[in-house]
């Protein structure tokens, strides 16, 4: 009786500590995610594109493209898809994958984050984008999608 007593008595706080990712880790995880995203919608594979975003109401996907002078904004995961269903049905050709990006600005909110970039795409230009992204069972997923296209500046 003595020794389960002093056992359920003992300690337990006392296991390692859970391991956080380190902020490089994060970051390098958020790149996977959304080089495998532009990776997979330039190559128009549907599946591995969706995998990567948020399908919920409250995610939101806007482009402004200065070169076209046209605006679209998808919201909500069946608008966002139905946008990229429909592109890649008028679009099938794959297109040529942009430089895929290699440094990101990010903000870290637990288990959200802020990112920014830039990248040269060879058919649109320059673009800037922001995403919002969130973890969703260890895996950082797009909720919400920025592009400015600016096309191809002259010099």
């Amino acid at each position: 009786l003595i020794t389960i007593l002093t056992y359920s008595c003992t300690d337990k706080s006392s296991k390692e500590p859970i391991q956080q990712p380190s902020l490089n880790e994060t970051k390098a995880a958020i790149l996977q995610t959304l080089n495998d995203e532009t990776k997979a919608a330039f190559e128009r594979n549907y599946d591995e594109w969706q995998s990567k975003w948020v399908h919920e109401q409250r995610v939101t996907k806007t482009y402004l493209d200065f070169s076209e002078d046209s605006f679209s904004e998808s919201v909500g995961w069946q608008e966002i898809n139905a946008f990229v269903v429909t592109f890649f049905e008028e679009h099938p050709d794959p297109e040529p994958v942009p430089e895929l990006l290699s440094d990101i600005e990010v903000k870290i909110y637990g288990d959200g984050a802020w990112v920014i970039y830039e990248q040269q795409d060879s058919i649109r230009g320059l673009k800037r984008e922001t995403r919002l992204m969130e973890k969703h069972g260890g895996e950082w997923k797009i909720a919400g999608m920025q592009t400015t296209i600016y096309g191809f500046q002259s010099e």
